[in-house]
């Protein structure tokens, strides 16, 4: 699907060979440079038309009252919203008064690329003007991952063939109410035209507030207050001009825009060289006035090293630094399939927005579109906890750390909200910026109780795959013990024939089945955290006894709440179907008609879009697979049959309608020997936003998809699991691959993973020997040594995929064929023999 004419292949770089503004929402996105905690969108540095000019800091946000149509106890009352920050990378071109426009104007050449290696956003064009003078433009531009709130950009300038007037007008520009500083709407910033959810709010009064600017020479300072939420920010700016040609500048400040433009005698050939950068410094509760100083200290410190020459040799540094910090993350980071360049490129690509989402965001979260875009209004969800930190925890474990040192700040509020639902512990909110739940709709967003033990379970994957205990003792127990009293005061014991721990009134992962009972996914993820609980109490209080006896003191704990966790869990239902040999998704799913997803038109996808929620809730279809999900996160307690049977049911009724979904569809499609279905699969989540395979690419990058991607390579083809802090491999490499190669992380060693259709090869390269498992076999790999297993084969091999029809035809209700329409079960049970229809 990709035009390759226009993208060509670089397994190191995205690359763009022809200007077009087709799709521009899209390229704004894919070219983002970012580094976790300040992104900017791929928008020309001229700053003209675009699908939305953005510029974004991970939890900068305005709040704003949510109106129910109705209200009730409890409702989210407080949104929150990402904030569009003043635009720094403009720096607009004339040439003999000539404005360089990209789409009118004449290009002989063009090219851009985005270098995985080294962060650096690129782009090199010739312009033809209309009087025949031909004008080569170098441009890039860099956030760092060294410094985060420094960015970098650069504008070259030769007119190759004549003297000619050459003028840069650099601007740190404080877009309002979506217009540019000509007065003119901003195409593409008013896309949230049409109804879709994903979209982030569009506020109608002023966000930002001046406060204090100034300008003093080629330096300058915005700074703003937000209206509601007060927080505060301040854009600290600096030029360096390198050229032999004749320059003069001319400043000028407003509230909302500071302006340095050099006017520039250039004589033909001799190139005019701009460097900007700029410092972002953003807080909750500091003046602008000290934000300013701060930025002010740190571009003092990067054009004046104590090292070097002077501003130049400053900035060259900051790039060195990029590449080093870059050359570490790829050492520990990167996967590669061999024989398959264009994979390759995507699955870096992929990788690379990771790093952009969560390197360093330290003290934030990692919102759902990184910093790519507005989509979902910059909120963090249960997307991080599931898709993302799995990458971190064995790739990066500090930024795994600190995104978890995220939830737990947001403690108090999570307590508070249990308390307003009436339930004991701390109940997570399902979509936030700050802390407080920002979902007006309840039924998929607060009903969505599993955040909490999605929380957990990161916590549990952290701890047992390096080995840091320290972290639970230091705080993070607090929420283990929390999220486990949720689920005690939420289910319910039912005494008939037996004990059995039910939990009703929730809404699992997919969102096209919303306040059900007993909701498959929930239950065992609860079940999980009640048990982890439980143990990790028990490490605390035998390995850290101060650290105990301060967490008791904390939470109030009592010893005999181990007991309640345990019991909780042996007895918790774990929906189970008799005649259908699967797992309903919920108590009543199975009631349900199946909606027919083979003569569904394309143009009513995604049925969110197209239909009203209770036309969705009353059948059987997923907007993401639940069921599945769970046989991932929770492999060992599944066998493989319960998975064939589960995945075979629920793949046909699974729209895909969200990016969540592809990536687990093929992890487990691979596992039970679906080997082309699970390369389809995770072809799409690959290209979901590079091609923009779900239309809202424009919006932001889909960050958990890229997580996801990893998982698929690691978890999928490459057959690892860690359950119970155990290491094992039973390696699923597609036909098409002659090989995959990973690194990860486990308990302090490092590991370099090599697969081919013949070998599972593991070197230690650091850290100390490793036991594991692969296919059932214990191995030891040793430190500094090679340990080589030969493989039969790569598993099962099951042709095809499943659809409903052949489902049916296996199973037989009553004496006759089930139908693809109404399936019904007459016998469902519990495990307890309770009927629960």
């Amino acid at each position: 699907m990709i035009d390759r004419d226009r993208f060509p292949v670089d397994e190191w770089k995205l690359v763009e060979r022809i200007y077009s503004d087709e799709r521009m929402g899209l390229t704004e996105t894919i070219f983002t440079v970012a580094n976790g905690y300040l992104g900017m969108r791929g928008n020309s540095s001229e700053g003209r038309d675009a699908h939305e000019h953005g510029t974004f800091i991970n939890g900068f946000h305005e709040v704003w009252p949510i109106r129910h149509a109705e209200q009730a106890y409890g409702f989210a009352e407080v949104g929150q919203t990402i904030v569009n920050v003043p635009d720094t990378k403009i720096i607009r071109l004339y040439v003999d008064d000539e404005p360089l426009v990209l789409d009118v104007a004449e290009l002989l050449t063009f090219e851009r690329e985005l270098d995985f290696r080294d962060g650096v956003l690129r782009r090199e064009l010739l312009w033809l003007t209309p009087s025949g003078k031909r004008v080569r433009v170098k441009s890039d531009r860099l956030v760092s991952f060294v410094e985060r709130h420094l960015a970098i950009m650069s504008f070259e300038v030769t007119v190759e063939n004549a003297d000619a007037t050459v003028v840069l007008s650099s601007q740190s520009l404080n877009r309002q109410d979506g217009e540019d500083e000509f007065g003119r709407t901003i195409p593409g910033d008013q896309g949230s035209t049409g109804f879709d959810p994903r979209r982030a709010e569009r506020l109608a009064e002023r966000v930002l507030q001046p406060v204090e600017y100034w300008q003093q020479g080629d330096r300058s300072a915005l700074s703003f207050r937000v209206t509601h939420s007060h927080m505060t920010l301040s854009v600290v700016t600096d030029h360096i001009v390198e050229t032999e040609n004749e320059v003069h500048m001319r400043p000028s400040i407003a509230p909302d825009i500071a302006k340095n433009v050099y006017q520039v005698r250039a004589k033909a050939g001799v190139p005019v060289k701009l460097t900007k950068v700029a410092a972002y410094h953003t807080s909750r509760s500091v003046p602008p006035r000290e934000l300013i100083d701060r930025g002010q200290r740190l571009l003092d410190r990067v054009l004046d090293p104590t090292t070097g020459s002077g501003a130049s040799s400053g900035i060259d540094e900051q790039r060195q630094l990029q590449r080093e910090w870059l050359d570490a993350f790829w050492e520990r980071s990167d996967v590669e399939i061999g024989g398959q360049p264009a994979i390759q490129q995507a699955v870096r690509w992929n990788l690379f927005m990771l790093a952009q989402a969560a390197a360093r965001a330290d003290s934030s979260g990692v919102p759902a579109k990184g910093l790519t875009g507005s989509g979902y209004s910059g909120h963090y969800f249960w997307d991080t906890e599931i898709y993302v930190m799995p990458f971190l925890t064995y790739t990066s474990p500090l930024f795994a750390r600190n995104a978890l040192k995220m939830r737990e700040r947001m403690l108090p509020a999570a307590r508070k909200r249990a308390r307003q639902l009436n339930e004991g512990g701390a109940l997570f909110p399902w979509r936030t910026i700050s802390g407080e739940e920002a979902s007006a709709y309840y039924a998929a967003g607060t009903a969505q109780y599993h955040i909490n033990a999605d929380v957990t379970y990161a916590v549990a994957k952290y701890v047992r795959a390096t080995g840091d205990a320290d972290f639970l003792a230091r705080g993070a127990i607090d929420m283990v013990v929390e999220t486990a009293r949720l689920w005690t005061t939420l289910g319910f014991w039912r005494h008939t024939e037996g004990s059995s721990f039910h939990i009703h009134g929730v809404t699992g992962p997919d969102e096209y089945t919303t306040v059900v009972n007993d909701n498959l996914f929930t239950n065992v993820m609860a079940r999980f955290n009640l048990r982890y609980a439980a143990e990790s109490v028990r490490v605390v209080a035998d390995q850290f006894p101060e650290a105990y006896a301060r967490m008791v003191e904390r939470v109030g704990f009592d010893e005999s709440e181990i007991g309640e966790w345990e019991r909780a869990a042996e007895a918790m239902v774990i929906p189970y179907s008799k005649a259908f040999t699967i797992h309903p998704q919920d108590a009543h799913f199975l009631d349900r008609e199946v909606w027919d997803l083979e003569n569904t038109p394309p143009d009513k996808l995604p049925l969110l879009l197209h239909y009203h929620p209770l036309v969705i809730y009353r059948f059987q279809v997923l907007k993401q697979a639940d069921v599945v999900l769970a046989l991932f996160l929770l492999a060992d307690e599944f066998s493989d049959e319960m998975k064939r049977n589960d995945f075979d049911y629920y793949d046909p009724l699974t729209t895909g309608d969200s990016t969540l979904s592809a990536v687990v569809q093929s992890i487990i499609a691979a596992e039970i020997g679906y080997r082309d279905l699970a390369l389809e699969y995770f072809d799409h989540a690959l290209f979901v936003d590079l091609d923009d395979l779900h239309n809202n690419a424009s919006d932001g990058v889909h960050v958990a998809s890229t997580g996801g991607v990893w998982s698929s390579l690691v978890y999928g083809f490459g057959g690892m699991r860690d359950s119970g802090g155990h290491l094992t491999f039973d390696p699923r490499l597609p036909a098409q691959w002659p090989s995959l190669r990973f690194r990860m992380r486990w308990q302090g060693s490092r590991l370099l993973v090599t697969l081919t259709q013949q070998e599972l090869a593991i070197a230690v390269q650091a850290g100390g020997d490793v036991p594991l498992t692969v296919r059932g076999e214990k191995h030891v790999a040793r430190e500094g040594s090679v340990l080589r297993v030969p493989l039969r084969g790569q598993g099962p091999v099951l042709e095809g995929r499943p659809t409903v029809e052949q489902w049916a035809k296996t199973r037989r209700d009553d004496g006759s064929l089930l139908t693809a329409s109404i399936p019904t079960l007459p016998d469902w049970d519990s495990p307890d023999g309770d009927p629960l229809t």
